[in-house]
């Protein structure tokens, strides 16, 4: 199956402990500037489609790495690994077989989960956040009748869980619908690869592991607020306004608690907001390297 590789891309594979995972590399090592690592979301996301308009403008002043996690995208041969500690542990191996250093960790959704993990229980590789609608800063999904029908379908075994999936995704252009506030903002090359990706027969496996394990019966088993104050590292959170499926109020929240953050809300904009707001998302995320890169002095 070929494979979306966004402008300024190329794509490589490296070997982990939780298998060979496709990543997507792009510019050169500039010396003593942080690379950025990006970390998609779940569903039918992959590197390619969260990050496709960003890998190329990021890249231009410092070494980009984006990686499909173990069961998405070109990773799909990968066993998943689970929630968002053990997908922070998978990227953490990942980015010691790469070499990385200290790296800004972009994060989308469950991306944004999985970088706030790595954070926590990673720190070393980490020199700033920047996060996009991340998931776990929430008590409750949406509301307590929508948790209890999300936490059961969860529970539903593999035999009826993929099939299930399967059918779904037959209608996955229509569920864009339910994700961004305008499906015309995205690029088609991005929607024609989110549809190739819900097809797959082993797509919605991964995602459905991470949900097993941050869904509780009546909460969420993966709300960091109270542990968001021990991160220490720069933070940019970036929010639609009219985000459907991830509540703003959590990246309010945290942004408030974090010693070093700044909450920055886009307006008209649903939750793919690096996609739907690029050019807003590219400004402020540039501020912020830029920010970083300068120093403890410039920051504050």
């Amino acid at each position: 199956m070929s494979r979306l590789v966004p402008p300024g891309a190329e794509q490589r594979h490296v070997e982990t402990p939780s298998g060979r995972l496709r990543v997507l590399h792009a510019g050169p090592g500039a010396a003593g500037l942080p690379p950025a690592v990006l970390v998609h979301g779940g569903g039918s996301d992959n590197a390619a489609i969260s990050w496709y308009r960003l890998i190329e403008p990021l890249s231009r002043e410092r070494e980009v790495w984006a990686l499909d996690l173990p069961g998405f995208g070109g990773s799909m041969e990968a066993a998943p690994a689970g929630g968002p500690r053990e997908l922070a542990a998978v990227l953490s191996g990942a980015l010691d077989a790469l070499a990385t250093g200290r790296a800004v960790v972009f994060g989308v959704s469950m991306g944004g989960d999985v970088a706030l993990n790595l954070a926590l229980d990673h720190a070393r590789h980490v020199a700033g956040l920047v996060l996009i609608a991340p998931g776990g800063l929430v008590p409750v999904f949406r509301n307590r009748t929508a948790h209890f029908w999300a936490w059961l379908s969860a529970q539903s075994p593999d035999r009826i869980l993929l099939p299930a999936s399967r059918v779904a995704n037959r209608f996955v252009r229509s569920a864009l619908r339910a994700i961004v506030a305008d499906p015309a903002a995205l690029p088609p090359q991005v929607v024609e690869e989110f549809a190739r990706e819900a097809r797959d027969p082993r797509g919605g496996l991964a995602y459905g592991r991470y949900n097993q394990a941050t869904l509780g019966r009546h909460r969420m088993l993966n709300d960091l607020t109270g542990r968001v104050h021990e991160i220490r590292a720069p933070t940019l959170f970036f929010h639609g306004a009219d985000d459907p499926i991830v509540d703003p109020e959590g990246s309010r929240r945290a942004a408030a608690r974090m010693p070093r953050a700044r909450l920055v809300v886009a307006p008209g904009c649903g939750h793919w907001a690096q996609l739907e707001a690029h050019e807003r998302f590219l400004a402020e995320a540039e501020a912020f390297l830029t920010g970083l890169d300068a120093g403890p002095a410039a920051e504050g």
